[in-house]
């Protein structure tokens, strides 16, 4: 899987400016943090402030190769989601090193529940705290620094760096990398190095090269209300509910093939949220919503799903003489990149001369762009140091790690 290549005098010269400017990654992620990008969905207006800050900060350090490739959104104030592609010219045109990194980031949850301020950054032993300060910030400035490395030291990269940062990783991409592939495909090339610095591991050894296929469903279930006293009289929506719930969980023993590139190596089906339905005791309820995650192997389609799943909606409405309603909140599934292909073995090389480790493939349960890039033709790779506190109260960076994922990211782009 590795490719080798040698660690020129160029290379120590990007290092050292790396690694003594982490005091500035600190201060860009504070930048950042401090205005909130949250999507409409979650009560937010969008990435719109967050972007031209960036943008600002980009142009007065030197990057000044900027285009917007926006998308309308008419719930938002801006009336648009930004999608900032930054170019940064290298010696050789025959590909480019990518780094896409999304500019929204989740709300902050029961605040409660956070030790400090989750919009103002906090240093303490070696990390931040702050909302999005890994997810997916991390990513976001490790791709500036070493970006940047190049252009304050005056060292040509040897193949073009763009760095693309996103809107609307968050809720579905709908106006991020869908809009882009579907829009603006010409932007990548089938020989481009696509980094996604959006999730990894602790230890930067694990390269993310397939994803499940995800189902987020939802089951409204419709029977007759009735008296508590007299269930002969109603069709009880939930105890239908309850029943198709399990039968939804046990598609895990049908759907039963293993791969051991995913943690867990089995597919996942798993009813999770609820609805509320009567509002006391003594009522049979006549209608139900629940919902479920599910997460799929590779091996399997959506297509197979949905068939095996139908039967058994059929079943249970004609055991319980109800009627079903089910509805795809998410469907997604994509093709894997291959463990030799060119931008794992480039990758694998950099995390050996920037981090002295030996990587290695996996697949993850969880959803990234990637899954969009790659139905779309594209090789791509989600890779990143990072602890994993994406979505969680006190969400940290280690300073670091930052500064080790730009150094990567730099010997690709100087090979």
């Amino acid at each position: 899987m590795e490719e080798k290549a040698p660690v020129s005098q160029e290379f120590y010269a990007l290092k050292e400016y790396i690694e003594s400017h982490t005091k500035e990654m600190v201060e860009l992620e504070s930048l950042l943090t401090g205005i909130q990008a949250i999507a409409p969905e979650s009560g937010g207006d969008g990435e719109s402030k967050k972007c031209a800050a960036l943008e600002e900060w980009l142009k007065k350090n030197g990057i000044t190769r900027l285009e917007h490739f926006d998308a309308k959104d008419s719930r938002v104030s801006s009336g648009i989601r930004p999608n900032l592609v930054a170019t940064i010219p290298g010696n050789k045109d025959d590909y480019c090193i990518w780094v896409c990194a999304h500019l929204d980031v989740v709300p902050t949850g029961e605040l409660s529940l956070w030790n400090t301020d989750p919009w103002t950054v906090v240093e303490k032993d070696g990390r931040i705290y702050g909302r999005g300060v890994e997810d997916n910030q991390q990513g976001l400035v490790s791709g500036v620094f070493a970006a940047l490395a190049f252009v304050k030291q005056h060292i040509l990269p040897e193949h073009t760096i763009k760095l693309l940062f996103m809107a609307d990783e968050e809720c579905g991409s709908a106006y991020g990398m869908q809009h882009l592939v579907k829009n603006h495909i010409s932007l990548f090339s089938k020989n481009d190095i696509i980094l996604i610095p959006d999730g990894g591991d602790s230890r930067g050894e694990t390269i993310e090269v397939a994803e499940k296929n995800i189902m987020w469903l939802k089951f409204h279930t419709k029977g007759k209300q009735s008296h508590g006293s007299r269930p002969d009289l109603g069709r009880n929506a939930m105890l239908a509910g309850c029943e198709l719930a399990l039968q939804v969980n046990s598609l895990e023993q049908f759907f039963n093939k293993k791969d051991d590139l995913f943690d867990p190596p089995y597919s996942t089906f798993q009813p999770t949220m609820k609805n509320a339905n009567v509002s006391t005791v003594n009522i049979i309820p006549g209608d139900d919503v629940f919902f479920a995650d599910c997460r799929i192997n590779p091996c399997y389609s959506l297509d197979e799903v949905r068939a095996e799943l139908k039967k058994r909606v059929a079943d249970i409405e004609n055991k319980h003489d109800v009627s079903i309603e089910v509805t795809e909140l998410q469907a997604e599934q994509s093709r894997a990149t291959s463990s030799d292909a060119p931008v794992v073995k480039k990758l694998a090389a950099a995390i050996k001369a920037a981090h002295g480790i030996d990587a290695r493939c996996v697949g993850i349960g969880g959803g990234t762009v990637g899954a969009y890039l790659r139905n779309a033709g594209f090789d791509c790779v989600v890779w990143s140091t990072m602890d994993e506190l994406a979505h969680q109260p006190n969400e940290y960076a280690v300073i670091k790690n930052i500064a080790a994922d730009a150094l990567t990211i730099a010997y690709m782009a100087s090979v």
